[in-house]
């Protein structure tokens, strides 16, 4: 195993939306450049994590580790991938929720097993971490590291805990899953094959295809399989466990089936515009129709519709084509800013976001704007983004936002503040837009949101919009995040912090 070297953090530069916690990659394709091949899967998951990134391949009994701090870019090399030999490889880039942003954090994490390495990728985040650190601090007959530190190390600790009892491969895997709680999408390698799992609600996405000669990839979007030439085949369903082997794909069952819930935040934000989560359509499609949505519920006489480059755009371009008014670019994005190792000056930083968007003077001087985003958080960049379209000489500046306010943090592996600190849970919608200095301020309905679904309105997770939480939250979780003892409705008139619709009690949909 190859040992990851210490690398320096990097500065982040992400503004106010939250972030994602990670994306996974898994490849059993035996005569294949299986570490090539993940490296370009990583490449395509990047926007899901920007923090570490690593791959583990396998041949045989042997496993062959790299993983650093760092973008996938700065994390590999010709060298490095050269050196990752194996018929299947693992892969990870992560955005830290558990544990703190270090190399050690990093995954995939790789624990040793009676019957051979295991190599485990995670997206999501348990609910039950420190349940399941006590159980295997606690066991007499397992010796528990003290130096796991992420929810992600100790599902791997609880997989070779049960294997090193006497079960397979598969029945050990199993029964380490009845012990989380939360939200998580796996890849999991071992010497014999390669699973994907997804908890019972389906929170965090994961996808199955297919290379020529019955090749498997897994990955949390299908953009990460558009990359590589493989073709998108199903997603691993809520509950289900993927066996793939050289014999092929079997599916097993390891949960009862419970109402699935799909995090909405994916499909609104955080999963790239070309990935495939509902039946025979791009994300794209969808961010459209909630812009459509949006300008039924809330359009307003203007001469233009601007998108927030690049999440709100899709939504904007819906919003003109239902209000009839005219679609343009305000704000021109330089999409080679991501993470910056210097620092700006102050005067720089003092005139707020100009690293990152740029107005088009002559196409906003004089004019009427509506600006579409998809979120909104605290508060501070949507701010700013004012601020620039008035210095700029917008007339009027009305913003809408793709999607209801945000008044509940999340725990299910997306990296939200408390919620004391979402400007949507302690301000009403009229309090918000003064702050904004906009002249007008709509949200989108929740209903609205799920209608532009076209499926079950049932089958997503909407917590961070109404804070009804599918998995229940332990209170010592609850009082890390949720600091507010009542809620403000988040849309309609006559909202009340004391509406009982928005109670921590109602921290249950199952």
């Amino acid at each position: 195993m190859t040992a990851p070297h210490q690398a320096f953090s990097v500065d982040s530069d992400l503004g106010e939306k939250p972030e994602e916690a990670c994306g996974v990659f898994g490849i059993r394709a035996p005569g294949e450049p299986v570490a090539k091949l993940a490296y370009f899967g990583l490449f395509a998951l990047q926007h899901r994590g920007q923090e570490s990134a690593g791959i583990a391949t396998f041949t045989g009994q042997e496993v062959s580790l790299h993983k650093d701090m760092g973008l996938v870019s700065q994390v590999f090399t010709e060298r490095i991938l050269q050196a990752l030999t194996g018929e299947q490889a693992v892969g990870h880039t992560r955005y830290s929720t558990t544990g703190s942003s270090r190399v050690v954090n990093a995954q995939p994490v790789v624990v040793n097993t009676n019957l051979g390495p295991l190599a485990l990728a995670h997206n999501g985040n348990l609910v039950n971490t420190q349940q399941l650190h006590e159980e295997l601090r606690q066991s007499s007959e397992y010796q528990y590291p003290a130096t796991a530190s992420t929810d992600s190390e100790l599902m791997a600790l609880a997989m070779a805990q049960e294997i090193d009892q006497g079960e397979d491969w598969v029945p050990g895997v199993v029964k380490a899953l009845g012990r989380y709680q939360g939200a998580f999408s796996l890849v999991v390698g071992t010497p014999e094959g390669m699973m994907g799992i997804r908890d019972p609600h389906g929170i965090r996405p994961l996808v199955i295809g297919t290379l020529p000669n019955s090749q498997f990839v897994l990955a949390s979007e299908t953009c990460a399989l558009d990359i590589i030439g493989a073709t998108y085949l199903r997603q691993v369903e809520p509950g289900e466990l993927v066996w793939i082997t050289d014999q092929g794909l079997v599916s097993h069952r390891w949960s009862p089936v419970v109402q699935p819930r799909l995090c909405i935040f994916e499909m609104i934000y955080f999963a790239r515009p070309d990935s495939i989560m509902l039946p025979e359509e791009s994300l794209y499609s969808y961010r459209q129709r909630l812009g459509e949505q949006l300008a039924r519920e809330a359009s307003v006489a203007a001469d233009w519709v601007i998108g927030v480059p690049d999440s709100g755009i899709p939504a904007a371009i819906g919003f003109s084509r239902v209000s009839g008014i005219p679609y343009a670019e305000g704000l021109v994005k330089n999409r080679y800013v991501g993470r910056t190792f210097i620092q700006p000056t102050q005067s720089m930083r003092e005139a707020g976001i100009r690293m990152k968007l740029n107005p088009l003077k002559d196409v906003l001087t004089g004019r009427r704007v509506i600006i579409v985003d998809d979120s909104i958080v605290r508060g501070t960049t949507s701010r700013k983004i004012v601020a620039t379209l008035r210095q700029a000489g917008a007339a009027e500046v009305h913003m809408r936002i793709s999607s209801p306010p945000v008044t509940h943090p999340c725990f299910y592996g997306i990296d939200t503040d408390s919620q004391d600190q979402l400007i949507a849970a302690t301000c009403s919608i009229e309090t918000i837009q003064a702050q904004l200095e906009v002249d007008s301020l709509a949200y989108l309905s929740r209903e609205g949101m799920l209608k532009a679904t076209g499926k079950d309105q049932n089958g997503f997770c909407t917590a961070c919009f109404d804070g009804r939480y599918p998995v229940t939250i332990p209170k010592q979780l609850q009082g890390a995040k949720l600091r507010l003892e009542a809620k403000i409705a988040p849309e309609g008139p006559g909202r009340t912090p004391r509406d009982p619709r928005y109670a921590p009690e109602l921290a249950t949909a199952d």
